[in-house]
């Protein structure tokens, strides 16, 4: 795969239901810091293909989810299992925060 791809909010519920887990990178096209995470979560969607659902949600288009979960600040990075949200990752982060957060819930 190699990157993590765009999702939209349509797509949001029944990408949680089809999944077991999955890491949304909450992201927008203007904000630094989540262009500074980014090629770090491209790198958790190719290490973990075929483990976890690895997605991005731009917020400038995607309101309703941003919204839902109370998104106040971006980069966030949320990870569900089952379909709950277990953890929620805010901010520029190293690396081994965000594959640590997927080992905890494979």
């Amino acid at each position: 795969m190699g990157t993590a791809a765009y999702i939209q909010d349509s797509e949001f519920d029944a990408l949680l239901a089809d999944e077991t887990l999955v890491v949304v990178d909450c992201t927008a096209s203007w904000c630094g810091p989540c262009r500074k995470i980014a090629p770090l979560i491209d790198q958790l969607a190719e290490e973990y293909d075929g483990r976890a659902k690895v997605v991005k949600l731009d917020l400038d288009q995607n309101k309703v989810t941003a919204k839902k979960y109370s998104i106040r600040s971006i980069p966030a990075v949320m990870v569900f299992k089952d379909g709950e949200l277990v953890e929620n990752l805010v901010g520029v982060a190293p690396y081994e925060t965000f594959t640590s957060a997927v080992e905890k819930y494979l």
